[in-house]
């Protein structure tokens, strides 16, 4: 276990089913390892080597991979791979270490999902520099390079130039034997769906998640809203279709992850990923729907279909997706000022130490919510007098951690919405609820006093998120 919403949840429901359970987790600080919620508990570090031992000594029946993050995943396909599980007799339960090396390794990934005819980016694995180089010449600058079996984006980024991909490519090397040389699709839309699968090929999408930020910026570096905003009826279904096809055809049994790069205009998608494991993701997704994924996928490995589990017909059955109506939204925090020398600017490898998360019935009212809880001393989205930016074009055009609040100067200073489109890549559906947010402000410092403001006019201040402070603010300037 290393994913401690994942683990602390199938724990729950391995428990619930009367099954002893041992749990092998490097990590002290976490909820997985109080007492009580497994019945053993090893701190050792998650390697072919002290899994074994474990196994020689516990004897156990079955293993879970999907619920300890990408070290588990890869640390159970070793044990597989080599023979250790056989040799014990341990079964994998849940998604088949199969289905899990069609998602994890990238030739086998493009070739599975060609079969049915659905698009990945053009792509390809190589395993040298040179090889690299070739690569990117054939499919042509710019391109992303990604590491193969890491987690958190670790080597990845976009390169315009063979000098930038020689870099890159060397540090990516660093980190795993296989790299992925891919057409870049920066600026197309990043969606996600929470898929869930039974034996008895019952299969639907959970939760939609956009990223706010366009591809090119790491999921967990992004603002992700759930359930999605800018895209219509149409290309929602459409999406949802390839993720039950795609995940039918791979034969995940449990739950995972799918991630599109969406492009609007021209109505064309490809699949970045598949996570056949619970992320961080699902976590947001169970907290935001209300739907527990990991206690669900821990049922359906133990061979539960969705119709036996919690009660059919109520809202209390997994067998059918929740229904929400709220908006929520997942912001990232970063300590970047705790650190010296370190660049401010974001990408495709994750720089954040945490996330918040917040939940209302409008855009506007999560974004300023969150922007306040975040820990970075604001107020919201407006009303943050001591940050200023001296060149919004370039603050717009490379994110930072601070590039949302460069968007309501830049607003307040006139920009337009497509404008700032041009710049940032966000879609213009997020920057109008943004632009009703700097509107309002203005509307709200016509007032001389508290006394002042209609009640009609502060119902409105409140919808679209504004606090006691903010309002006191630009009544009182």
């Amino acid at each position: 276990g290393e994913f401690d919403y994942s683990g602390s949840q199938a724990l729950k429901a391995l428990k619930e089913e009367g099954i002893s359970t041992v749990l092998l987790n490097p990590n002290i600080a976490t909820i997985q390892t109080s007492e009580g919620v497994a019945d053993k508990v090893y701190f050792l570090p998650i390697t072919p080597y002290f899994v074994e031992e474990i196994i020689k000594k516990e004897q156990p029946d079955g293993i879970l991979l999907a619920f300890g993050g990408q070290t588990a995943l890869n640390c159970g396909t070793q044990l597989y791979t080599s023979g250790t599980l056989a040799k014990y007799g341990v079964k994998v339960l849940g998604t088949s270490v199969e289905a899990i090396m069609y998602t994890e390794d990238r030739d086998l990934f493009v070739k599975k999902l060609n079969e049915i005819e659905v698009k990945t980016p053009i792509s390809q694995a190589v395993e040298s520099m040179d090889d690299a180089v070739a690569a990117a010449y054939k499919i042509g600058f710019p391109v992303m390079i990604r590491s193969a079996y890491a987690l958190g984006g670790m080597g990845s980024g976009i390169c315009k130039d063979e000098a930038e991909l020689r870099t890159l490519a060397e540090s990516a090397f660093a980190y795993s034997s296989q790299i992925l040389v891919e057409e870049s699709l920066k600026g197309w839309k990043e969606i996600e769906f929470e898929v869930i699968r039974d034996k008895n090929d019952h299969c639907f999408t959970v939760v939609s998640m956009e990223n706010v930020d366009p591809l090119g910026v790491h999921t967990g570096e992004s603002i992700v809203v759930a359930p999605t905003c800018s895209l219509t009826e149409k290309e929602l279904d459409l999406l949802k279709e390839l993720s039950t096809k795609t995940i039918r055809h791979l034969g995940i049994v449990g739950e995972c992850n799918i991630q599109y790069a969406f492009n609007s205009e021209t109505c064309d998608y490809r699949v970045i990923e598949v996570n056949a494991r619970l992320s961080r993701s699902s976590a947001l997704a169970s907290k935001a729907s209300g739907y527990p994924l990991a206690f669900v996928a821990a049922k359906l490995a133990l061979g539960y279909g969705l119709d036996e589990i919690g009660e059919m017909g109520t809202p209390n059955s997994a067998y059918k997706a929740p229904e929400v109506d709220y908006m929520i939204v997942k912001i990232p925090r970063w300590d970047l000022t705790k650190f010296v020398g370190v660049s401010r600017q974001i990408g495709s490898s994750m720089k954040s130490v945490g996330e918040i998360m917040s939940i209302g019935k409008s855009f506007e009212e999560i974004m300023q919510k969150g922007l306040r809880m975040i820990g970075q001393g604001m107020h919201g989205f407006v009303g943050n007098d001591d940050v200023h930016f001296d060149d919004l074009d370039k603050e717009l055009s490379r994110p930072t951690d601070l590039r949302i609040f460069s968007i309501a100067q830049a607003m307040e200073e006139g920009y337009s919405i497509d404008r700032i489109h041009e710049l940032t890549k966000i879609d213009p559906w997020f920057l109008g609820k943004l632009k009703n947010i700097v509107d309002y402000k203005a509307k709200l410092s016509t007032y001389n006093k508290v006394e002042d403001i209609p009640a009609d006019v502060m119902r409105e201040a409140k919808i679209l998120g504004f606090s006691d402070f903010q309002i006191a603010r630009f009544v009182l300037n």
